[in-house]
């Protein structure tokens, strides 16, 4: 086995505010993927705080992501990315041959409250399940 195959995957999720669906998804991932794969998160344009509501829907499911803070989508974090998945910041994120692209559509939670923030943080769940298994082969 060579040192690239030994290298852990890592995933960007990018949103526009950084404080709802990436976090989310960021957080699943981390939980979910027992340290297997590296995380990042960023928006193009971070919100001052994360979606109170997507902190209390995570909270429901044993997932705290209180403490997380949006953070800018920088030219780095895509390069040093495998996989960049993207929810809704369009032509605002930037592309480099070579990732992998997904595009997630998924409703954004901004100034919803956690009942319709509950099935976007499910699918999001449903998707990143999906995410590993393609990621890491042995998850299962």
């Amino acid at each position: 086995m060579s040192t690239e195959t030994a290298k852990k995957p890592s995933v960007l999720f990018v949103c526009v505010h950084n404080a709802g669906r990436s976090q989310m998804a960021a957080a699943f991932l981390t939980s979910l993927s027992n340290g297997e794969i590296e995380v990042r998160s960023a928006g193009s344009q971070p919100a001052d705080k994360i979606n109170p509501a997507a902190v209390e829907a995570m909270a429901e499911v044993g997932i705290d992501m209180s403490a997380e803070v949006p953070k800018v989508l920088t030219t780095e974090a895509v390069k040093e990315s495998d996989v960049v998945i993207t929810m809704g910041c369009g032509d605002e994120c930037p592309y480099f041959p070579g990732k992998r692209y997904e595009d997630w559509v998924l409703e954004d939670p901004a100034g919803k409250g956690v009942e319709s923030v509950r099935p976007i943080r499910d699918q999001i769940k449903a998707r990143i399940e999906g995410l590993i298994e393609s990621l890491i082969p042995a998850a299962k």
